[in-house]
């Protein structure tokens, strides 16, 4: 029973294993899944002779392709597309034993297959290789080839008859990269205790980034990992659970519908919450926050062929308007700055951006604010501006801004700054031993500068965040150390980003051509801390990994 007097939702689960303690389910994970010949094709790719050192190259094997990798004298070969997108890694990077995506800079070890940093959540799968007679011949499962992804095998959470249901080892607030990375990488460890994770969302875990990029995306087919896969892996997630209150005097967690749970290790992960817009007529219908697949469908549905009005020049807010632009009768975007980007990429990319969304029939009206929304019925019929100008809507998307989701732990004793971020040091512990942080929330030393806290609300980040906060519950020690990689894409042009501190000041934009045509944009202040390209891969991944080597690049060297 939960402390509320309810049954509680949670299964049975082993509640004393340890990372020491490996189980594997004997029938549905085996060290060798493909066992049966047939199941295998063996194909010579190429003569030893072909590749030099440090070069990849894409092979057919017949029933799919591999990338055939010569590293340090050595042969390899994994899958050749990123399990993230599908992106084709013959056109990454490849450095120090791993490959690094072109599109959105998530790493792979040529040695292993297994993904190094984020996004996505799968590995590659690894083939054999073997020279005979000067030719390279690769060995592989016809079902690896296909699939051109792999789980990485997870331990198993094994049921006691003792089990505590108000008690878990590891508690998750939060079912986003970070939250779902945590609990991955905690199983593949070989973690056999029990894990729960939870979330104020009704659905599975999903990949938010779309949801402003395809607003027409259904929540299944957002989804990350179906309900089998949390269940064949024992791990607990518990939806539309909100989270009121921590002690961390007691280790409990209170839950606005009474139920309680005692925790051992916890990592809070609560994400973004939206700057609520503040006017006359706030309560109006048809004015969203964009939070949801839900709320995605509805936007793309109420705009088709209507006036739809985006407030807001953020990433979030331009992605949505770029996709409203075919759909839409009308599109404005109401912006506070002269340009849209101005602060991440400069005055001359943001009007760059500005006049390709012009050209696609938005109209931008910025350095304004809302004043009041009109509605007719209950329903958005105007958008006042403090300019005085009226736009007709039929839809209203709020994209000005958000902050940390936290102010349930305001009382906590876990230390927060101003502005409600937690603070956690590299190994993504706050200040109360036990007790992890990651995602938007926080500020984090970013090895790049010095250790400088910043708090970087990427994607890719908060998969980091979650793994590192997975492997020091463990007690592995490991510092965070990545490079923050971001992307956006509109009018099927993607803008990558790559950025050795995050928030510098001070910053010069240089090397800016057409928005058009291929790009790249370095930005310094006295060296390159950031560099961003549309179509022009992979600059951005290659700078990424000069930034994470420790290297320096100068500003004379790209002026």
């Amino acid at each position: 029973m939960s402390p509320n007097g309810k049954v509680s939702p949670l299964p049975n689960c082993r509640p004393n294993g340890t990372a020491k303690h490996f189980h594997y389910e004997d029938k549905s994970i085996t060290l060798s899944p493909y066992q049966n010949p047939r199941d295998f094709v063996e194909t010579a790719v190429c003569h030893v002779k072909d590749l030099e050192n440090g070069q990849m190259r894409e092979v057919d094997m017949g029933c799919g392709k591999a990338l055939l990798i010569k590293d340090s004298g050595e042969f390899c070969a994994i899958g050749h597309k990123c399990p993230h997108y599908g992106a084709p890694l013959v056109k990454g990077v490849l450095s120090k034993g791993r490959v690094r995506c072109p599109w959105h800079g998530a790493c792979f070890s040529t040695a292993t297959g297994d993904i190094e940093d984020f996004p996505g959540l799968d590995s590659l799968p690894k083939f054999q290789v073997r020279v005979e007679k000067e030719k390279v011949i690769i060995r592989a499962s016809k079902q690896a080839l296909q699939s051109q992804k792999r789980t990485r095998l997870m331990t198993k959470c094994t049921a006691l008859s003792n089990y505590n249901a108000g008690f878990s080892n590891v508690l998750i607030i939060g079912a986003g990269p970070a939250g779902l990375v945590c609990a991955e990488t905690l199983r593949q460890e070989g973690y056999s205790d029990r894990i729960v994770m939870c979330t104020t969302e009704k659905n599975l875990p999903y990949d938010r980034p779309k949801l402003s990029k395809s607003l027409e995306s259904t929540s299944e087919q957002l989804t990350l990992r179906p309900m089998e896969f949390f269940q064949r892996h024992d791990i607990e997630l518990l939806r539309e659970k909100e989270v009121v209150a921590v002690d961390i005097k007691t280790k409990t967690v209170t839950f606005r519908d009474g139920l309680q749970l005692e925790y051992r290790k916890l990592l809070i992960a609560t994400g973004s919450k939206p700057k609520l817009l503040n006017c006359k007529g706030k309560d109006v219908e048809n004015v969203f926050y964009l939070r949801t697949p839900e709320d995605a469908n509805h936007i793309a549905k109420l705009a088709s062929n209507k006036n739809a009005v985006i407030v807001g020049a953020s990433y979030v807010g331009m992605e949505v308007a770029a996709y409203l632009a075919e759909k839409a009768h009308s599109v404005s975007v109401i912006g506070l700055e002269d340009v849209p980007f101005r602060k991440a990429l400069g005055e001359k990319v943001g009007r760059s951006i500005m006049k390709m969304f012009e050209n696609n029939r938005v109209k931008f009206y910025m350095l304004n604010e809302v004043s009041e929304l009109r509605g007719h019925l209950g329903k958005l019929k105007e958008v006042v501006l403090n300019s005085g100008k009226v736009l007709r809507a039929d839809v209203c998307v709020i994209g000005a801004g958000s902050g940390p989701a936290t102010s349930f732990l305001k009382h906590s004793g876990i230390h927060m700054d101003s502005k409600g971020f937690l603070t956690v040091n590299k190994l993504m512990q706050t200040n109360v031993p036990g007790v992890f942080a990651g995602g938007d929330i926080v500020t984090f030393p970013l090895s790049l500068r010095n250790n400088k806290k910043f708090n970087v609300p990427h994607w890719q980040m908060a998969h980091m965040h979650g793994r590192i906060a997975a492997l020091n519950m463990l007690d592995r020690m490991v510092e965070i150390n990545t490079v923050p990689y971001f992307w956006t894409a509109m009018f099927g042009k993607s803008l990558r980003y790559a950025e050795e501190t995050y928030g510098q000041l001070n910053r010069k934009v240089g090397t800016a051509l057409p928005v058009f045509s291929s790009q790249q944009i370095m930005i310094w202040s006295e060296d390159v801390v950031a560099v961003a390209s549309m179509n022009y891969d992979p600059i951005v991944s290659k700078v990424a990994e000069v930034f994470g080597s420790g290297k320096t690049i100068r500003k004379r060297d790209v002026e």
